[in-house]
Order: C-alpha cells, then sequence, then structure tokens
C-alpha cells in the first residue's frame, strides 16, 4: 500500500535555498501538465508562515498547488503540517507552548499525506519542500536530528533543483546536487530561476552549473508575470513524461 504504480511518477522539487522561486516553477509544471491532459496532484507537505482564517490556517505557496492541481484536493490534503509564523518550521514546531496553532513535525504524517494522495491515482505527483534540501524537522526521541529529505530517500523520489540565480548560486547549487547524489536519489533536471534580473555574467553562471552539476537542464525562466509565462521556457520533455 503506498507504493507508486507504473502509472505515477512522483517528483520532489527543492531549491538552493529558501525565496528561489520552487513554488513558481511547481506551479510551472503543474500548469504544463495539466495541458497534456495528466491528472496532477501537487503536496506541500509543510508550510511555515501561514496565515489564520476562519478554515484554519493557510499558507499562500500551498493553496497555489492545491489551486493547479487538476485531482479535486482539499487544503489539508495538499498541506497537513502548516505554521503561523514565518520561521523555519522545526523552530515553530518548538513553540507549541506559544502558539497553539503549532504542532510537531512527524514525517509519519508527511508519509501519511503522500500515500492518501497516491490513492487518487495521479499520472504525476509534485511534491514541494521548504527552504533547501536539508530542512530540519528537529530532533527526535533518540537524540537525532531529522530531515524532510529521509522521507525523499525512503519514497525514492526523483528530484528537481531549482537554482534560483544570484550571486553565490554556484557554491550552493553544488553542495544540493552533492547531498542530493550522496543521498542515493537522481536528479531529474534542474532549472535556472532568474530571482536577480541584474545578475552578472548571468549566461556564463548557467553555462558552468550545466558543467558543475551534470544534471539534465530544464531551461532558464527569465522574470515574467506568471507561471503560465514561465511555462515557455521550461522542457517538459526532460522529465521523461
Amino acid at each position: 500500500m503506498g507504493s507508486l504504480s507504473v502509472k505515477c511518477r512522483a517528483f520532489f522539487v527543492t531549491g538552493t535555498d529558501t525565496e528561489v522561486g520552487k513554488t513558481f516553477i511547481t506551479e510551472a509544471l503543474l500548469i504544463l501538465l495539466n495541458k497534456k491532459g495528466l491528472l496532477t496532484a501537487g503536496y506541500k507537505p509543510i508550510a511555515a508562515g501561514c496565515e489564520l482564517t476562519a478554515h484554519g490556517l493557510r499558507n499562500e505557496d500551498a493553496m497555489t498547488l492545491q489551486k493547479c492541481s487538476s485531482i479535486d484536493l482539499s487544503y489539508d490534503e495538499v498541506n497537513p503540517i502548516p505554521f503561523e509564523a514565518a520561521i523555519a518550521p522545526h523552530l515553530a514546531a518548538q513553540n507549541l507552548s506559544e502558539d497553539k496553532t503549532a504542532q510537531p513535525i512527524s514525517i509519519d504524517t508527511v508519509r501519511e499525506g503522500f500515500i492518501c494522495l497516491l490513492q487518487k491515482k495521479p499520472d504525476v505527483l509534485i511534491v514541494e519542500g521548504a527552504g533547501g534540501w536539508r530542512l530540519p524537522l528537529g530532533i527526535d526521541f533518540e537524540g537525532q536530528p531529522r530531515y524532510l529529505s529521509e522521507f525523499v530517500v525512503e519514497r525514492n523520489l526523483s528530484v528537481i533543483l531549482v537554482v534560483g540565480m544570484r550571486l553565490g548560486c554556484l557554491n550552493h547549487a553544488v553542495l544540493t546536487a552533492e547531498s542530493v547524489r550522496n543521498d542515493g536519489l537522481k536528479i531529474a533536471g534542474w532549472v535556472a530561476n532568474l530571482v536577480d534580473p541584474d545578475m552578472p555574467f548571468l549566461e556564463s553562471n548557467i553555462d558552468s552549473l550545466k558543467s558543475l552539476l551534470d544534471a539534465p537542464f530544464i531551461g532558464t525562466v527569465p522574470r515574467v508575470n506568471s507561471a503560465t509565462d514561465a511555462g515557455a521556457f521550461l522542457d517538459l520533455s526532460i522529465l521523461d513524461l
């Protein structure tokens, strides 16, 4: 129960840092997949910086994935672990006494949410991480640090790396790719997302990354008005769907 079917493909979207455009690229990919007539589901298991509404905590990024999923999903199915505080999730979880909306982070909850979405039989399931590859979840009962990447390894998901193109991204991208591969996972492809429109030597940096990352290149996304526009710069064939 809960294993990937032959039909379903699942990807994990990670970034070189926070605020590099993971949700924007995930949204663009979902829109492209929907246009191909595929059944899609977006999953953001952990989200910080949520707004407290009459319906509970709501995260803008998670609501975007909910909207772009072609399968009808409830908010809780898309984002089972929300935090109101816009801080590292494991720190938000530590403030349970101060923040009554917070809850402990459990890989079991992440796993159960993933299995729930698999049972809806999507053709493609895209899981968006929070922050970078080594997102801390806290310390377990044995005193060991736990990370969201453990879930990705457990499910053997192919990884899509979003590189926020700005000064310092080469180091972040190479270290992230090394960590993903050291965990035994495949990088299905990477995207150069232009977060700094004034980044000097942009094309030279992208050419360097093509050599350094040694992974399929999905495309360069410039500053555009919408995720639909961004899709024109992404080569979906790279993902071999």
